[in-house]
């Protein structure tokens, strides 16, 4: 997929990405689980990328890839001119400031032994920030930056809510001024009711600081509110990419097709409709497995895989 006429500033951009695990107890090189199977996309400076579809389609894979939480089988990943799919861990060191992670469960990301003034001063004190002094003003700040109150430095994980130990996790993220932010499902753990706040101050913040998002979400609604443009994954591979309001509008791939009608509808008056049927199985993009399919634009940033018989 190319980058068309846009002519804003690609921050991340990610070309054949490819994450493959051994099966345990398979011949060495026999059996590999192909989670990630050469996804490519760009993200521009600025936006916030939505990824979408179902457990287990790889698209936590694909944003933990990308931070090099885990190492590539193949591919390349360019952020700010660099291949980071490249490095090694020493010269990565540098870039983990630019590339910070929020994780799905923010009970299981904090280290329940530090307190809050601990855990967001942790990543500057392993980056040589700044001074001790000048750190600990930078985490309180940080700290009335995502809502929490300036009396809760000293308390730990399990003495807050779901919502505000994810806070906790954001301000940790914010801590080093990255440019990017892989945000991992960081919804999901919480109440609906907390949700739209979460998201409402991540775009504060983005708007504040100039951040860039990668989204990944299982809740579309939320993924629509936040998302600039939006990427369909199923089964390792991206079979989607549009502009938000247009992926919703015109879903041209039969699985975003189904996967779109699958949205609840929040009128008790309005007879659910069950989505289509899709199978990979029977997805003449999917035959032939050995061979890509061949991505097509249907409108203006709007990329379908492997369907050119439907459009």
């Amino acid at each position: 997929m190319s980058t068309g006429t846009d002519q804003r500033e690609v921050l991340l951009d990610v070309r054949g990405l490819k994450k493959y695990f051994p099966v345990r107890g398979a011949g060495k090189g026999k059996d590999v689980v192909k989670a990630v199977d050469n996804v490519s996309f760009h993200i521009h400076k600025g936006e916030t990328f939505g990824l979408v579809g179902e457990s287990g389609c790889g698209k936590s894979t694909t944003g933990r890839s990308i931070v090099r939480l885990y190492d590539v089988t193949d591919g390349s990943i360019m952020f700010g001119g660099h291949d980071v799919a490249k490095m090694s861990e020493r010269q990565l060191k540098p870039f983990r400031k630019r590339m910070q992670t929020i994780f799905q469960d923010p009970y299981s990301s904090l280290n329940p032994g530090m307190n809050v003034l601990q855990i967001i001063s942790e990543p500057m004190e392993i980056h040589n920030y700044a001074s001790k002094a000048e750190i600990k003003g930078r985490a309180l700040d940080l700290m009335n930056r995502v809502g929490l109150k300036p009396e809760h430095a000293e308390r730990y994980p399990h003495e807050f809510s779901g919502g505000q130990r994810q806070r906790i996790s954001i301000a940790r993220a914010l801590s080093v001024n990255p440019e990017f932010i892989m945000c991992d499902e960081p919804l999901s753990a919480l109440d609906v009711s907390v949700q739209a706040q979460v998201v409402n101050m991540l775009e504060d913040l983005q708007e504040e600081m100039g951040l860039t998002y990668l989204f990944i979400a299982h809740d579309l609604s939320m993924v629509r509110h936040i998302s600039n443009r939006i990427g369909v994954m199923y089964r390792g591979k991206l079979v989607e990419v549009a502009p938000t309001e247009e992926l919703y509008r015109n879903p041209v791939h039969p699985y975003t097709q189904a996967l779109l009608a699958a949205i609840p509808v929040p009128d008790p008056s309005v007879r659910n409709v069950m989505p289509p049927i899709y199978s990979g199985d029977t997805d003449p993009s999917a035959r032939g497995r050995d061979e890509e399919p061949e991505w097509m634009e249907v409108s203006p940033g709007h990329f379908v895989s492997g369907y050119r018989d439907r459009i």
